[in-house]
């Protein structure tokens, strides 16, 4: 029994430890202003005061704590990239979620199940054999597999030929997991919260002012901040937040659904993945299925749901796992994806001096969490992009070098 819970146990005036420190008042001026309190601007603020000694540092998010996207993702983590900068870059976002709760004293359900991208054409045969020889390259643990090795790790699937896209293959990704998407958050926020930095819920920036191509503060709805550095970090307001700064980003903004079904007991131990019917499902430690699906057809800053796509996920979801026709979907939710047009995201250095980015993410954000935090953080206090971000500066759309990585989306788009 931890040492812990017999201290509760047997102290009459026991007194729990706050889990987040106190917010302190917002001050004038800051060495380094994070905009967006999601994983990536928390994660960002705690590896600046952990492996650059910055504290002086404050996050501003104009909801609450981890209230975009990072709520409303469905929690994949995986490396099986198309592109050698893609698939490295989250190899290491991997590697770091491996150690993160041990690291934040946080349980965040890390739990490696494997991932099956389900191939139904010729096509997907081929981009699923390329996608294998380019992570074994690179030490990925990927390998394309076929419907006697796809039954044996997922017997529950329908391998039939008696449907409209029969399985004829998958990349078979063995690290691929899944984690609680809150607590890893919480888990970063507290981190650096303990080491000074400051995060300041209900406070949205509302103009940024630039002189001379250079930053020189915030205006929110708080008052003015003056800032020595500040990093956007703010998903799918990527654009406008960046409008604001006085540049423009190459991103479309886009509704992305998912829903959640009943729970149900323990059945789906690998997350699967089709990117021909357009779906992905995964079953949580509560018993739950999260799906998820292709974003809406058509740019939309709106977090509402649809019964057209319940519908039309759920006629997927049946020709996968026909069994489930009697489950009931629970609740349905939408995140707003900034997407790129190349499917990478767009990180580091922009036209303005001091003012860093970190957007672009589309579907693929949460498990990117650890390793964009601390790259960013590195480029924030250095001042110099690391070689593992260079392919994803703003700069690639000029230079007409850009890293394509629709072929390794989770689904379709």
């Amino acid at each position: 029994m931890p040492l812990g819970l017999l201290k509760y146990g047997f102290r009459n005036k026991y007194r729990g430890q706050r889990y987040f420190p106190a917010e302190a008042p917002l001050r004038p001026s800051y060495d380094v202003v994070i905009i967006g309190g999601g994983g990536h601007g928390l994660a960002c603020a705690y590896y600046l005061a952990r492996d650059w000694g910055i504290t002086n540092v404050a996050v501003l998010e104009k909801g609450w704590l981890a209230s975009g996207n990072t709520a409303r993702n469905t929690t994949i983590i995986r490396s099986n990239y198309l592109t050698p900068e893609g698939a490295l870059f989250y190899e290491e976002s991997l590697e770091l979620y491996r150690s993160l709760a041990n690291e934040l004293g946080v349980n965040l359900m890390y739990s490696e199940r494997g991932h099956l991208t389900l191939a139904h054409t010729d096509a997907a045969i081929r981009t699923s054999r390329w996608r294998a020889e380019v992570n074994k390259h690179l030490g990925i643990d990927s390998e394309l597999i076929g419907p006697d090795e796809i039954a044996r790790l997922c017997p529950q699937l329908d391998l039939s030929d008696e449907v409209r896209y029969p399985i004829l293959g998958a990349l078979y990704h063995p690290p691929g997991a899944i984690a609680r998407h809150d607590a890893v958050a919480w888990g970063y926020a507290r981190g650096a919260m303990e080491l000074g930095v400051e995060i300041h819920q209900q406070t949205e920036v509302t103009g940024i002012e630039v002189r001379n191509g250079r930053l020189a503060g915030l205006e929110t709805n708080r008052g003015t901040v003056a800032a020595g550095k500040v990093l956007q970090a703010v998903a799918g307001m990527s654009s406008v937040v960046a409008r604001m700064a006085g540049f423009k980003l190459p991103i479309r903004s886009i509704p992305l659904q998912a829903c959640v079904s009943e729970p149900l007991k323990p059945f789906l131990d690998p997350i699967i993945v089709s990117g021909s019917l357009h779906a992905y499902i995964s079953q949580s430690a509560r018993g739950e299925l999260v799906m998820g699906g292709s974003t809406d057809p058509y740019p939309l800053y709106s977090t509402r749901s649809t019964l057209d796509f319940t519908e039309g996920l759920m006629a997927h979801m049946l020709e996968l796992f026909p069994f489930l026709g009697k489950a009931s979907v629970m609740r349905q939710w939408a995140g707003i994806a900034d997407m790129t047009p190349d499917f990478s995201p767009v990180m580091g250095l922009t036209p303005v001096k001091n003012y860093y980015v970190d957007a672009g993410w589309g579907t693929w954000g949460f498990k990117a969490t650890p390793v964009s935090g601390k790259r960013m953080a590195e480029t924030i206090a250095t001042g110099e992009v690391p070689e593992l971000l260079k392919p994803f500066e703003l700069e690639r759309f000029y230079r007409l070098q850009q890293v394509g990585e629709r072929g390794a989306a989770s689904v379709g788009h």
